[in-house]
């Protein structure tokens, strides 16, 4: 049985028009326009336990709100959702114990207490065991590094080691599902890096079953096998990352060196595929997947290679695409 089922779940939020102007204001109390637009229009999928999935989507696309609903933050317009056997929106006590929301863009620490009070709160607050506590976090400050900014404010942490103690915040009651909503925006490359390794380290350990948003595709390819992408408030595929690859990559990259001097420009290039880079001695070539064998034969024969490298399209790219479609 799987740990998420959603059955046609929507949300439709409705807005005030004001007409512009004192009129307008006038002509609103009297008679009221509104207007009705769709978050999440019928969205249906299910997650398995332990699994790691990625829920992909330009912005306003519906995923923070897909994520609300879930964690009984929102009540659905229409359409149904069982998590663990329970209602989200319900908000029974046994689910709330065993989930747990992290967003990216919104603090849970106390910002004027240092990062270990903040999380003695959350203890309290779950009825944790002071033994269990301090283990956890003895463990979980240790994996990402941030044991020594235990007795910081949480004011005074920079971006990354504030997230990093969000993240611990969220597990200290072993949550059985975590729903993570853009948890590296904003950090450097290391700090992101090391979120990473640690999500993908918990997810191995623990069997904890997570969806991830994230407009950092390097966060989904090190960490999803399996994504769900929506667009406007509808599904629009889901599947294996690689299969998004085999259905929508129509191109592949194509880049050739030589030694020397070679006299051709842009145009000539062309003729093979898309100029992304032209340099002395090296060009790369957008190629339509049909046409990289024969476009190479052509080159090996007209261009003296020294070095010649073929790749799929950057996965960014590949989504962009899903999207634009």
């Amino acid at each position: 049985m799987a740990l998420i089922e959603v059955d046609r779940l929507s949300k439709t939020y409705r807005t005030f028009k004001k007409s512009p102007g004192f009129w307008g204001s006038l002509k609103g109390l009297v008679r009221r326009q509104y207007e009705d637009s769709k978050a999440v229009d019928s969205v249906s999928f299910a997650i398995e336990s332990g699994e790691l999935v990625g829920f992909l989507g330009p912005n306003g696309a519906g995923k923070t709100t897909t994520l609300k609903m879930l964690s009984g933050l929102l009540h659905p317009t229409s359409g149904e959702a069982r998590v663990m056997g329970y209602t989200p929106w319900e908000r029974q006590d046994g689910y709330r114990r065993q989930f747990a929301l992290l967003l990216g863009q919104k603090n849970q620490l106390w910002w004027d207490l240092p990062a270990f009070e903040s999380l003695q709160l959350n203890a309290k607050i779950y009825g944790l065991k002071k033994e269990d506590f301090e283990t956890t976090v003895d463990q979980l400050t240790s994996l990402l590094e941030v044991k020594p900014k235990l007795q910081v404010m949480v004011r005074e942490l920079s971006l990354g080691e504030r997230m990093k103690f969000e993240l611990i915040a969220s597990l200290l009651h072993h949550p059985k599902l975590l729903l993570l909503d853009e948890p590296t925006i904003g950090l450097d490359v290391v700090s992101q890096k090391t979120v990473r390794e640690f999500l993908s380290d918990y997810n191995v350990h623990h069997g904890t079953t997570m969806m991830l948003t994230s407009h950092y595709m390097a966060d989904i390819q090190a960490l999803c096998e399996r994504v769900i992408i929506i667009d406007q408030g509808k599904i629009t595929f889901e599947g294996e990352l690689s299969e998004v690859v085999d259905r929508f990559a129509d191109h592949k990259l194509v880049t050739i060196q030589w030694e020397g001097a070679l006299n051709r420009k842009a145009a000539w290039f062309a003729e093979f595929g898309e100029v992304i880079e032209l340099e002395a001695a090296r060009v790369k070539l957008k190629v339509p997947r049909a046409q990289v064998i024969p476009s190479c034969k052509q080159l090996l024969d007209q261009v003296p290679v020294s070095d010649i490298d073929i790749k799929e399209m950057p996965i960014e790219d590949i989504i962009s695409e899903v999207f634009r479609r």
